[in-house]
């Protein structure tokens, strides 16, 4: 492809919540990497993740009100197309404005105003779902897209194309053998010794922290050490031994990584995603709120068994002590996780660089 094949202008529209801020922004760094002439917009709210995130990052964000779409009859839903209209002018300006080539859509309240404006000004689209179950706007946005990114097999989203979860350059250039003993003396543990990291997303899991509060002593038994996050708005439990770690917050995830074993976690798409990119084997627990969507992510680490999964409601110190603490004895049950997960890494790093193909594909394609 020749430089005048590939567009300029990208507007990225995402936001809302991590799980669609961080693989937009790992696309953004992939895109100004590649291409340092690339001009790179960002779509999104005043009132998500991005407003903060995406300027630090050194991008543009260009606002759109956030729109929800209505779930029930009420006044909300009765001021819904007039909002809704504004919105999509709101981008379509945006798009004028700054001439722009691409939209990408990673799904939240900026992607589906993004989607319909693209469409009304004759811009091609690329539409990257992150979980396994797909989200309203990106169901709506698959319907016209050029491409479809999806990053889990079986993910039912129109013209679905798998290409793993863009991740940032921290976990996809961490090399864990080198920093081991800097994260071990970082979290003040013996980089000699096996370490179980256990987390539940940045608020913390009541459910993981209730079942290490009733099993952490068996595990540290078993001549393992545990990290574990116990999130920011739980109180931190008990540690009065030196090989169980507990934090409200892992500020260096990277080193958390660099350092586990083993974990224990919730089944989030960004958190899977990076284990298997890591080939870190795993235990998850998914959260058992929502559509299901968690588990159904964790679905292909199970398969290939690279992870173990173990339900809500089922996980109790008991649990661990059958279901965990046999993989803490250094057999081969864990040497082979280890080896499934290490296979998964290769085609899990390549994420990024797969979108950009996408993005390059539909570029590349003559305008009607």
């Amino acid at each position: 492809m020749s430089a005048a094949q590939i567009p300029t202008t990208y507007l990225l529209a995402g936001g809302g919540t991590a799980g669609h801020v961080n693989p937009l922004l790992a696309v953004a760094d992939g895109l100004r990497e590649r291409d340092t002439e690339a001009s790179v917009f960002v779509l999104g709210t005043r009132e998500g993740l991005e407003s903060r995130l995406v300027p630090e990052r050194g991008y543009e964000l260009l606002i759109v009100d956030k729109v929800p779409f209505p779930r029930r009859p009420d006044l909300a839903a009765a001021r819904f197309p007039a909002a809704w209209r504004r919105a999509v002018a709101q981008v379509r300006a945006h798009i004028r404005t700054h001439r722009v080539d691409i939209v990408v859509g990673f799904g939240g309240y900026a992607s589906a105003p993004a989607y319909v404006a693209a469409r009304r000004e004759g811009i091609p689209v690329v539409v990257h779902e992150a979980n396994a179950r797909p989200g309203l706007a990106n169901i709506l946005g698959a319907r016209g897209a050029a491409a479809v990114g999806v990053t889990f097999p079986g993910t039912p989203l129109r013209g679905g194309e798998v290409v793993g979860m863009p991740l940032r350059r921290e976990i996809t250039a961490l090399d864990r053998a080198s920093v081991r003993a800097e994260a071990a003396g970082f979290f003040g543990l013996d980089p000699a010794r096996p370490v179980l990291l256990v987390f539940g997303g940045s608020l913390g899991a009541v459910r993981l922290n209730d079942a290490l509060a009733g099993s952490w002593r068996d595990i540290v038994g078993a001549g393992w050490q545990i990290l574990h996050a116990v999130g920011t708005r739980n109180d931190a439990l008990p540690s009065p031994d030196a090989a169980y770690v507990v934090v409200p917050y892992l500020d260096r995830m990277d080193l958390a990584l660099g350092l586990a074993d083993l974990v224990v976690s919730r089944a989030g798409a960004a958190t899977v995603s990076e284990l298997m990119a890591l080939g870190l084997p795993a235990v998850y627990v998914p959260y058992a709120v929502g559509n299901g969507e968690q588990a159904r992510n964790a679905a292909a680490a199970v398969a290939a068994g690279a992870a173990r999964l173990i339900p809500d409601a089922a996980f109790t110190p008991d649990r661990v002590r059958s279901d965990i603490l046999p993989l803490l004895s250094g057999g081969e049950a864990l040497a082979a996780m280890r080896a499934a997960a290490a296979r998964l890494a290769p085609d899990a790093r390549a994420g990024t660089a797969n979108v950009i193909a996408q993005i390059d594909r539909v570029a590349a394609r003559p305008r009607r």
